[in-house]
């Protein structure tokens, strides 16, 4: 992943600054009051949803992720291992066994909360908003 992130900033950076004044099209307030359905206002080609034939994350299908990602058995075929698809999501690359191996070791040892985090959450009002909690 360090060396496929940088490539893939790279490539965002230059398109903001050849393209980052022009206009993509108009939004009424029942589109942004309906969640922005239907309006394109993100650059992003991890996934897509078609109402006919369901989802797509990086042009394969869900039957296609769990033939060619790794999976949590290392059974081909099986359900895949969410580094797998995370991986995928992330480059655009379908990640080896031992790729998504190595990410779910690194997410692991990212895992653990200092230790006083656990008390201060717990310490929040019951009441508090979730969000308000993050802020």
């Amino acid at each position: 992943l360090e060396e496929l992130i940088p490539v893939e900033q790279a490539k965002f950076k230059k398109l903001k600054q050849e393209h980052g004044n022009k206009v993509l099209g108009e939004v009424t307030v029942d589109q942004a009051i309906g969640g922005a359905r239907g309006v394109k206002c993100m650059i992003w080609e991890t996934s897509l949803l078609d109402a006919e034939e369901g989802i797509r994350f990086r042009g394969l299908t869900i039957p296609e992720l769990q033939e060619q990602l790794p999976s949590v058995t290392g059974k081909p075929g099986d359900e895949p291992g969410p580094e797998s698809l995370l991986w995928l999501l992330l480059t655009g690359e379908v990640p080896t066994a031992s790729q998504s191996q190595a990410l779910t070791e690194e997410l692991h040892s990212r895992s653990e909360l200092p230790a006083h985090i656990e008390p201060m959450i717990r310490s929040f009002p019951k009441t508090m908003h979730p969000m308000t909690q993050f802020s």
